[in-house]
């Protein structure tokens, strides 16, 4: 496993596990148990994905069985849209998040959506990050505009920035916005999250078959070679140890090129965050 230092120096895995959509929470548990076996260090959780009291079940049955220290793990949540509406919401969600999971203070608390009074939410969490609550905080879906004019205003600026990164949405622009303010990037859906059908893409196949890998593996190292963490999401426990697989051969820079000429310049996700009907949509509590 290799790791990115965050501004204040904590050291954060380079790949992670993610459970957005895995609302089952037996599911969730033994998901998280599996990954945890298989090596994952990192944990990417949320107050919208509903499942942060089966992530922490899952994180304190590791503990017991000794596959992990609690000092090992990268705990991660993050506050939705709905808490976002003043200083008191925002710290009472950072509590609650806490308390659901039962770990302890979290490793890493993200703001979801630059929406609401995501300032004054902003503001909670630094307070809970000097008290100790949160080992590191950071935002999430924060594009290049919204992101300079937040770091040139808090107080303490954001470590971390999770958005979309795949070769079919390089963000070479926020990569460089990011880098220019010291916040490491960190990729969700870095496989395509199940659109544009990269496993059936001839180069892709390619590349794989020279280094023995599959498609999957080569879409993540591809990002963590672009020194971006990732986040991959499975419940199946072939393609959680299949995902982890990606540290024992390096993509030449050619290669590295190539996959990103698959780059379309937009995201054809779901979470259009560019769109005001779907920003009216979240301040309506609604989870994407």
């Amino acid at each position: 496993m290799e790791y990115r230092t965050l501004s204040n120096g904590i050291q954060m895995p380079l790949e992670g596990f993610g459970v957005f959509q895995v609302r089952d929470k037996e599911e969730c548990r033994q998901s998280v148990l599996c990954a945890i076996r298989a090596g994952y260090r990192l944990i990417d959780t949320a107050a919208a994905y509903t499942n942060e009291d089966a992530v922490g079940e899952a994180v304190r049955e590791a503990i017991a069985e000794g596959l992990c220290t609690r000092e090992e793990l990268f705990i991660t949540s993050k506050m939705w849209v709905q808490d976002m509406q003043n200083y008191d919401t925002a710290m009472e969600a950072i509590d609650r998040s806490i308390e659901k999971l039962g770990i302890g203070p979290m490793d890493l608390y993200l703001l979801h959506q630059a929406m609401g009074d995501y300032f004054s939410a902003w503001r909670a969490m630094e307070d809970a990050y000097e008290a100790g609550k949160i080992r590191a905080i950071g935002v999430s879906n924060f594009y290049p505009n919204i992101l300079t004019n937040f770091c040139e205003t808090v107080r303490i600026r954001p470590m971390v920035n999770q958005v979309e990164l795949h070769p079919y949405y390089t963000q070479e622009g926020a990569l460089k916005t990011m880098e220019y303010y010291n916040v490491v990037p960190e990729a969700w859906a870095p496989l395509g999250g199940g659109r544009y059908n990269p496993f059936e893409d001839e180069m892709l196949k390619g590349i794989a078959e020279v280094h023995h890998k599959t498609v999957g593996q080569v879409l993540l190292r591809w990002n963590v070679q672009r020194n971006v963490v990732v986040i991959p999401k499975s419940t199946h426990e072939n393609r959680i140890i299949e995902n982890f697989d990606i540290w024992d051969f390096t993509l030449t820079e050619e290669e590295m090129k190539q996959i990103s000429t698959l780059d379309m310049g937009y995201s054809g996700s779901r979470a259009k965050h560019f769109e005001p009907d779907f920003i009216r949509m979240c301040l309506g509590n609604r989870i994407h």
